[in-house]
């Protein structure tokens, strides 16, 4: 037999040819910290089912990475699926949206889901893992694919394969059923022995370990203000009937996407006005105004045209930038590697912040401090500010919605808002959209738009954007006074055309190809807006691909 050499962890060995990487990765399997799920072949992500050929680089994927964690979540909700189908005849599952640890989904079925429904698909999903079922990937040409599922009324499944751009589409199958998923599988269900399910009115939340901790089953946070803006999105994404990206599609390609941005767009306004009343409505809740949220969730653009919303209620906001009350660098704290921490709220002179804060509110003047970020130090440059009671103080940033940043100022006081962009498009009825890749996305358009980074960049920086905000903004989001949903339906139509030549531009040596080959992939689904005539210069999207009047 003819052998190919294969190099992991710089020791090269020798495996015969057609040798698969779950044959290989059994010889390393000590050497990770958990359960094996995906092998990288030269750079690019293979299912462990994968065979080499030819000499190569290998490395393998455990549940301690993104991709990891993400193939496990992918092959356990399939297995959620067929359970739903076996144990509740005649039911449609719908795979919605991540949720308190976990993966959302519905079960339509001809009367309401139950606890004692979940208990009983909850036990067909062990004995299906049990059984250590193989999950089998088969290659068929398009149109064979569209036909099966067509037949089987899976239609957003068919109707989504006509934007494939390759001749052939990727079918699994465990058991009896077949299916299509964005994304790769485990070899078997015995991989996916960790799991839970929560009955959660109407649905039920899917949960498995997180790569912080992948050997114990992740524990469910009930997010029930998130729960309801998420709830909303799906509402209005059905009342528009544009829910899945084929109906997006159809819309570009007959040239009816307008009215589908001008609505968005209308809706935004409305709800940012709406948040305006509700703020003058309580007119101590008035003295403080918090806006927090993710990365490229679109705060600035929301802060902005909130502050033309209270002006239109005969208020006069100012707004005070966190940034200005950063502590000396050498106070700075450190993270565990001994780089400075800015992202930490101990970053932030808090001591100095509540004194100013409580002066304001008590009518007195301050002095305003300016922090150089080129001395790393603050500054005073005879900049003073005070506030009269029709002027609320706008603060907008990270730790927004964590009581520390505003411990001596009265809750009463104080209106917090948390902003973030949760999608309502899913690719179909079991893909859904990770609201993480559209804030990427937006990121990456905006910093090459605006800072001249490459994609590769933002890639490399995206784990520490995410690290950050997983301590310090995740945690106090269901702190909101109230939720605002940023994303637009039609944005990643008009995203794609600026993302797209960036992501191509990626090595495939490069660390960062696998996640832009990823991300490029997920974005041939979309059928480009060319035109963004509709799209107004005062849209949030704007602040991310240029033309914006409300952020330069």
């Amino acid at each position: 037999m003819n052998k190919v050499k294969i190099n992991i962890m710089d020791d090269v060995r020798e495996y015969e040819v057609g040798t698969t990487l779950l044959e290989i990765s059994k010889d390393y399997d000590k050497k990770y910290d958990s359960t094996i799920v995906l092998g990288v072949v030269d750079n690019n992500l293979r299912e462990l089912t994968y065979k080499i050929e030819k000499d190569c680089n290998v490395e393998f994927v455990d549940l301690t990475k993104q991709d990891g964690i993400r193939t496990y979540m992918r092959s356990l909700s399939f297995v959620f699926i067929r359970a739903c189908e076996e144990m509740l005849s005649g039911c449609r599952v719908s795979v919605e949206h991540s949720l308190g640890k976990g993966l959302y989904c519905e079960i339509n079925y001809d009367r309401d889901i139950n606890e004692e429904d979940i208990k009983k698909v909850k036990a067909r999903m062990r004995e299906i893992i049990d059984e250590d079922v193989l999950i089998e990937k088969k290659k068929l040409p398009i149109e064979e694919a569209i036909k099966i599922f067509e037949t089987n009324e899976k239609n957003a499944k068919a109707d989504l394969f006509r934007y494939k751009e390759s001749d052939t589409v990727s079918i699994y199958k465990c058991g009896w059923i077949k299916d299509y998923f964005y994304g790769y599988m485990v070899p078997s269900t015995g991989y996916l022995k960790l799991f839970d399910l929560k009955y959660y009115n109407p649905g039920v939340v899917i949960l498995g370990p997180k790569k912080e901790h992948p050997d114990k089953v992740a524990k469910f946070i009930d997010q029930p203000k998130l729960a309801q803006v998420y709830k909303e999105a799906e509402e209005w994404a059905k009342i528009m009937d544009v829910h899945k990206i084929a109906m997006l599609n159809k819309l570009i390609e007959d040239g009816n996407y307008g009215d589908i941005i001008r609505t968005v767009e209308a809706l935004h306004e409305k709800k940012i006005a709406r948040i305006a009343d509700m703020i003058v409505k309580n007119k101590k809740k008035s003295k403080v105004i918090l806006i927090s949220g993710p990365s490229s969730s679109g705060k600035t653009s929301f802060a902005q045209r909130l502050s033309i919303q209270l002006r239109v209620n005969k208020l006069r906001p100012v707004s005070i930038s966190l940034d200005d009350y950063f502590v000396n660098r050498e106070d700075t704290p450190k993270d565990k590697d001994g780089k400075h921490n800015f992202e930490s709220i101990y970053a932030i002179d808090l001591d100095l912040f509540n004194k100013d804060l409580q002066n304001l509110i008590n009518g007195e003047e301050i002095q305003v401090p300016y922090f150089n970020f080129k001395t790393g130090k603050r500054e005073y440059r005879g900049n003073r500010l005070k506030v009269r009671e029709d002027q609320p103080i706008i603060i907008e940033g990270i730790h927004g919605l964590n009581d520390l940043l505003t411990e001596s100022i009265s809750e009463d006081n104080k209106f917090k808002i948390y902003v973030s962009a949760l999608t309502q498009l899913n690719l179909d009825e079991h893909n859904r959209i990770h609201t993480t890749d559209v804030r990427l996305i937006r990121r990456m358009v905006r910093d090459n738009q605006f800072r001249g980074h490459s994609a590769i960049r933002t890639i490399q920086m995206w784990s520490m954007v995410r690290r950050g905000e997983k301590n310090y903004i995740f945690p106090y989001q269901e702190n909101a006074d109230v939720m605002f949903n940023s994303a637009s339906i039609y944005e990643l139509s008009i995203l794609k055309k600026y993302a797209e030549p960036l992501l191509k531009e990626i090595d495939p040596n490069c660390k960062e190809y696998r996640e832009a080959n990823r991300l490029l992939k997920f974005l041939q689904y979309f059928v480009t807006i060319e035109d963004e005539g509709d799209v107004p210069p005062t849209s949030i999207l704007k602040e991310f691909i240029g033309g914006s009047r409300l952020v330069h």
